[in-house]
């Protein structure tokens, strides 16, 4: 029973480098000088149990990839025995044991990685920190950096001598303010 668990873990371990080797360098198509790739991941004393999102020994919690390749925990202590407690019949399981075998798999359900996060209320208060910013800004700049409106734009009189003057000397009469006076009947057009 045990020489029988240990040839199925050295065969694991072999396919597991002959599968990062092939992922590696294209998919194995027989690059034969190229060199098998020491892969440093600190995993400890993880089982590595899939192929996980991108078929790197890591772990990370999300919907698309719902089975890491590594388990969250290492298999150490109560654990342990509890993995041992396992391979035997799970009717002899308690809930509690079947709830701390899922824990020391995965780090969270999958409803909790949906659940939302409440972030959304960070993104909105930046954000109105931002627009305040930029209004007392705005209000800053007109009260301090820019100074007072010409008397040509703010004087009713003189913007009218201004067009009647743009008017006599016919600027832009075909797209332009000019364009809306008649010459002829020496109006503005309706």
């Amino acid at each position: 029973m045990a020489s029988s668990l240990v040839t199925r873990k050295l065969l694991k371990d072999a396919c597991q480098v002959q599968v990062y080797a092939a992922r590696a360098y294209g998919g194995g198509h027989g690059h034969s000088d190229v060199p098998i790739p020491l892969q440093k991941v600190n995993i400890g004393k993880r089982e590595i149990v899939g192929y996980g999102v991108n078929g790197e020994a890591n772990y990370i919690d999300t919907v698309m990839a719902p089975f890491p390749a590594i388990r969250f925990k290492e298999d150490v202590g109560e654990i342990a025995k509890l993995r041992e407690k396992e391979r035997g019949d799970w009717k002899k399981l308690t809930l509690e044991e079947k709830k701390a075998l899922y824990r020391a798999s995965f780090c969270q359900t999958l409803a909790e990685v949906e659940a939302p996060t409440g972030e959304w209320k960070s993104i909105i208060g930046l954000v109105l920190v931002g627009v305040s910013i930029g209004i007392w800004g705005y209000i800053w700049m007109n009260r301090v950096v820019y100074s007072d409106l010409p008397d040509t734009i703010t004087d009713e009189e003189k913007v009218k001598a201004q067009i009647e003057r743009m008017v006599a000397l016919r600027v832009n009469p075909v797209e332009g303010l000019t364009s809306n006076y008649d010459y002829e009947a020496g109006k503005w057009k309706e």
